[in-house]
């Protein structure tokens, strides 16, 4: 199994974009900040912001279900994959090369 180059991915592909495939539509944004309905579960209420992101440092933070991490965990968590094959799903939705590390 080739290995991935999971901090190029990470730099290459933003939270924002991430959060794009989620249909995440914050209720609240304060510069880089953003909050709304956790995208996990079923909100009681569209104004609740149980969810927290930093699109700038690209990670995220659930106050009701305590899910954490940057984007690729964040669609890691939400497609049950585990990291590798998340790796490779998120750049196939978005049209990017999966960043493969190359060992001479």
């Amino acid at each position: 199994m080739r290995g991935i180059d999971f901090n190029r991915l990470r730099r290459d592909i933003t939270m924002e974009e991430a959060l794009n495939l989620l249909a995440f539509e914050p209720s609240h944004r304060t510069g880089d900040q953003w909050s709304g309905p956790c995208p996990f579960h079923e909100p009681r209420s569209r104004r609740g912001r149980p969810f927290s992101v930093n699109v700038a440092l690209g990670r995220y933070d659930c106050h009701k279900c305590h899910r954490h991490g940057n984007q690729l965990e964040l669609w890691a968590a939400f497609t049950h994959l585990s990291l590798y094959p998340a790796a490779i799903d998120l750049c196939r939705m978005l049209g990017r090369e999966i960043p493969w590390i190359h060992r001479w």
